[in-house]
């Protein structure tokens, strides 16, 4: 069975090592986090985990991140390409907080386990399963969330030195390795998107449809005044919805998908599902489109290919 199949069918492992992880600490760390971030960080207990955004004063999205609280610091696990740049932005708000920012991304080895299977097969692995969604239970030397990249799943962080280890009885249980590419087609076909791709500095919270990122009723925070304009005045034009489109060929990020002539969406992502016998896409769509669910055209190829929205 390839990692493919067994993401779908059963489980497989992923090696997710380089997404960032930047700890802090202090005893005001939640409060920073509370204060930059979009979601609800001060009552966060220890055991539990969030899925947060971090504005910019304009109200896009810098970076997103899930946030465990291990008890006496919390960590943040965001995307390789963002741990800089977010450790940085956090770095100019500290000015009187007894609050400090430890890159340690290469201290710590981070492994997938995803699939419809992967609880079960985490189980009989003898590792500890959290509960609830984005919550963290300590194992051995490291621990364990309930998060996924491709959807359900855990991910496993343990002390560099161990993953060899690790990933030995993963082979022994007979459990695939996934390919990032066979990550991602799962991935596109359960509608998940990725900071970088999907989601960039370009959107606006309501337009990506991750509302569960969002606090409504939380403090002050940065970029909240335009979050909180968006949803009052409602003025969300266009959101984040899983797209499919016939054929094998997929369109590339930026291509524009028409409805009677008009363009009303965009994509961002584009795979050839091998399971669906079609393309699986992320797209931003025009709300109205978006509610009425015409029929899409992706009018640069020949003949335009047809496309719907989920």
């Amino acid at each position: 069975m390839t990692g493919y199949e067994a993401l779908r069918t059963r489980a497989a492992w992923m090696d997710v090592s380089t997404r960032g992880k930047i700890r802090v600490t202090g005893e005001d760390r939640a409060r920073l986090l509370h204060a930059m971030s979009t979601n609800d960080v001060k009552n966060l207990a220890p055991g539990a985990g969030l899925y947060a955004f971090f504005l910019n004063d304009k109200g896009r999205i810098l970076g997103d991140a899930y946030i465990y609280n291990s008890g006496d610091s919390l960590l943040l696990d965001t995307e390789p390409e963002t741990a800089e740049k977010l450790r940085d932005h956090l770095d100019r708000y500290i000015i009187a907080d007894d609050a400090e920012l430890n890159d340690e991304t290469q201290g710590w080895a981070a492994i997938d386990l995803a699939g419809p299977e992967a609880i079960a097969c985490a189980e009989q692995l003898g590792l500890p399963v959290p509960a609830e969604r984005y919550g963290v239970r300590e194992w051995e030397s490291g621990f364990v969330a309930r998060v996924s990249s491709t959807g359900e799943g855990l991910r496993v962080f343990l002390p560099l030195e161990k993953k060899d280890e690790f990933m030995a009885r993963l082979q022994a249980a007979q459990i695939p390795k996934a390919s990032a590419e066979e990550a991602r087609i799962v991935r596109l076909e359960n509608g998940v998107p990725r900071y970088g791709e999907d989601i960039s500095e370009r959107y606006l919270v309501q337009e990506t449809s991750a509302m569960h990122a969002v606090h409504t009723n939380k403090g002050c925070y940065l970029g909240q005044e335009i979050v909180e304009r968006v949803r009052s005045r409602g003025q969300v034009h266009r959101v984040l919805v899983p797209i499919r489109i016939e054929g094998r060929e997929a369109p590339a990020p930026g291509t524009k998908l028409t409805a009677e002539g008009k363009a009303v969406a965009e994509i961002t992502s584009a795979v050839y599902s091998p399971a669906l016998g079609e393309v699986a896409a992320l797209a931003y769509v025009r709300t109205e489109a978006a509610e009425a669910k015409p029929g899409l055209l992706v009018p640069d190829t020949d003949p335009p290919q047809k496309a719907r929205i989920l």
